[in-house]
C-alpha cells in the first residue's frame, strides 16, 4: 500500500490515547499540553485545535474510557442471563483490561481536586447515570429475583466496585491482563463469601 491509500490519520484518537498515558503516568498537575503535544507528534496549535486546554482534554479522555465501560455493561445487560452471570461477566471484561486502560477508571477520582467544580459534576453525574446506576441496576434485579441476598442495592453495588478499585493501581500488575483468578477470587468473596 502506498502512501496515497493509507488510512487517513485519526489525530483526535491518538492525542486522546497518548493523553491517556500520561495522565496516568503523572498525573493531571504535573502533565503539560507541550508534553502531550509531543507525544503525538504535533504542535501546540494543532492540539488546541482538538481541545480547548488541559481540562477538556482531561474530560475527554475519562469520558471515552467511561463510553467504553457503558457499552460493555449494555452489552453484558442486553444478553440476560441470571445476575450472578451479569456480574461475572462484568468483573471479568474489566479485569481483562490492560492495565492503562483500566488506570483510566481512576483518574477521575484521583484528579477530581485539579479540576474546576464544572469538570467535577460533569465527571461524578456521568459516572452515576452511566456506570454505578447501570451496575446497581444488574445488582437490584438479581436481588428482586431472589438470585441475590436481600441488601441495599447502593451498598452491594460500592462493594463490588471496591473489591475491583485497588486493581486499576500500577501497583498491582505490569500492563499485561490480570491472571483470571483474580477475577475469580472477587467473585467468590462478593457472591458468597469467605465462610466455608
Amino acid at each position: 500500500m502506498d502512501q496515497s491509500e493509507q488510512a487517513p490519520r485519526d489525530l483526535h484518537r491518538e492525542i486522546l490515547t497518548a493523553a491517556r498515558q500520561l495522565f496516568i503516568q503523572q498525573g493531571y498537575h504535573a502533565l503539560s499540553m507541550r508534553q502531550i503535544a509531543a507525544a503525538v507528534g504535533v504542535s501546540k496549535p494543532a492540539l488546541y485545535y482538538h481541545f480547548r486546554d488541559k481540562e477538556e482534554l482531561f474530560l475527554a479522555v475519562v469520558l471515552d474510557r467511561l463510553d467504553v465501560i457503558v457499552a460493555e455493561l449494555d452489552r453484558i445487560q442486553a444478553g440476560g442471563g441470571p445476575a450472578r452471570e451479569q456480574v461475572a461477566a462484568l468483573v471479568h471484561g474489566l479485569l481483562s483490561w490492560p492495565l492503562d486502560e483500566r488506570a483510566a477508571i481512576r483518574l477521575a477520582s484521583q484528579e477530581m481536586d485539579h479540576l474546576s467544580p464544572a469538570a467535577q459534576d460533569m465527571i461524578q453525574s456521568a459516572y452515576r447515570e452511566q456506570f454505578f446506576l447501570k451496575v446497581r441496576a444488574i445488582l437490584a434485579a438479581g436481588i428482586a429475583a431472589g438470585e441475590l441476598r436481600p441488601v441495599d442495592p447502593d451498598v452491594a453495588t460500592w462493594s463490588l466496585l471496591g473489591m475491583m478499585y485497588p486493581y486499576f493501581y500500577p501497583a498491582h500488575s505490569s500492563n499485561a491482563p490480570l491472571p483470571e483468578s483474580v477475577a475469580d477470587v472477587i467473585l467468590a468473596i462478593f457472591l458468597d463469601g469467605l465462610v466455608v
